[in-house]
């Protein structure tokens, strides 16, 4: 490959051609409410390698979102495909909670290993909604009590179980009427607001309602924009949920498999959750999920007797443990947990540095491989990440408003292309009038 071919590369109009096209259709045959279509927006995407993304009309970008955090080992990695196309040929489908699979069993063992201490029986599901409600499941069967604390600004999946605990209110306000009432909502710390008040008001919390058996949470809020919270915040929550015997699910969908410079968030603390949900960079791209927790928790599940009580069609399915497994390989193989931590501070010193360009810039904050520039308003951050497009790198906005944008590049990203995608970033924010 020559250094050209690590760079974007943008030969017509963005979106060119034939994006435009694949957007009429998708407005004429996909339901409404999914996919934002605009005339300078969306890029129809054809292939993708690495940290490099073709479209249908032969742009090339440079990917800064790892698509939702999910390629940590980049894209259609060449092990993980090499993995599937071998497993599909021999076995696509199991049949979940009836006959198992060897592959499942290996990766059940696996995620044993490299989860943190304790944690050693895994439910394996497709999203991570799923694995959110798995846990919650979990948690009530082992303390009888259905209520939940849960933070402002968190997600933790759209469907209605995940919905209820998911405190970004746009997402849950429309089907309030369907969503259970049984959750205490606490402000997510930051670093300006301290542990300290954070931690007394799950006591008062704690003191309000005794139907409370659970609290989740993120190690670092995701798609709310890169909320990280203070140190001991963790560690804090862990020694509440010990002392009161209460649940504790730790969310790192997003955070998980190396994104923060540990294999889990949770780990920068030496904290061990009773339930860890995972999912996104599990699989590397193939849908897959998993609750992992502490035995004592999980086995207030009863043992089956011929029907599971939760089960699903794909629970388990070959094709996806293949992946993940080819995946976790491929995060030991290139230590990538270890690389994260090494290169995390040359990629916080440049987003640092946009703040000399505009005072629209509120903030910068992150952890590893994943941060945040917090804007001024939604139309600054949503006019960035447009100009990007067309200069041939992707972002995400974030936040409860989406006036952030994170910034979390596939694990694997050659440091030249990391650099160049910054340069066209600070080019566009220094273009932002003060």
């Amino acid at each position: 490959m020559n250094d050209g071919d690590l760079f974007e590369s943008i030969s017509g109009p963005v979106p060119g051609p034939r994006s435009l096209e694949l957007a009429q259709s998708l407005a004429r045959f996909e339901s409404r409410g999914v996919t934002y279509l605009a005339k300078d927006f969306p890029v129809f995407w054809e292939s993708a390698s690495g940290a490099l993304i073709t479209d249908v009309d032969g742009n090339r970008y440079i990917d800064l979102t790892a698509a939702f955090g999910v390629a940590n080992t980049g894209h259609s990695n060449p092990y993980v495909a090499a993995a599937v196309a071998d497993q599909a040929v021999r076995l696509m489908h199991g049949m979940g909670d009836v006959h198992p699979t060897e592959v499942r069993v290996q990766l059940l063992e696996k995620l044993a290993q490299i989860t943190p201490d304790g944690l050693e029986k895994t439910f394996l599901c497709s999203t991570g909604a799923e694995a959110v409600e798995f846990a919650l499941k979990t948690a009530f069967l082992k303390t009888k009590k259905p209520h939940t604390i849960a933070y402002h600004n968190a997600y933790h999946g759209l469907s209605l179980g995940a919905l209820a605990v998911s405190g970004i209110a746009k997402f849950r306000e429309p089907f309030a009427p369907l969503v259970t009432s049984g959750t205490t909502w606490l402000t997510y710390p930051t670093m300006a607001s301290g542990t300290d008040a954070a931690l007394r008001e799950i006591e008062q919390a704690l003191k309000n309602d005794a139907a409370i058996g659970a609290i989740i949470l993120e190690p670092i809020q995701g798609r709310g924009g890169v909320i990280v919270p203070p140190a001991g915040f963790l560690a804090g929550v862990r020694a509440i949920c010990d002392r009161t015997k209460i649940v504790m699910i730790l969310d790192e969908i997003y955070t998980g498999f190396g994104r923060t410079g540990a294999m889990f968030a949770c780990e920068h603390e030496n904290v061990v959750p009773d339930l860890l949900c995972i999912g996104k960079a599990i699989a590397n791209g193939v849908p897959l999920s998993a609750t992992v927790g502490r035995a004592a928790v999980m086995d207030a599940w009863e043992t089956s007797t011929g029907e599971a009580l939760h089960t699903s069609t794909y629970l388990g399915n070959p094709l996806a443990c293949a992946a993940a497994l080819a995946n976790i390989y491929e995060i030991e193989r290139f230590d990538l947990v270890h690389s994260v931590r090494a290169r995390a501070q040359l990629l916080a010193g440049r987003l640092a540095r946009l703040r000399q360009y505009t005072k629209s810039v509120r903030e910068i904050r992150g952890l590893g491989y994943m941060w945040a520039i917090e804007f001024t308003s939604t139309e600054i951050a949503t006019t960035v990440v447009k100009k990007a497009l067309q200069r041939g790198v992707i972002l995400l906005q974030s936040g409860p408003t989406g006036s952030s944008i994170t910034i979390a590049p596939p694990l694997t990203i050659e440091q030249s292309q990391l650099e160049r995608a910054l340069t066209i970033c600070e080019t566009i924010v220094g273009e932002i009038k003060r």
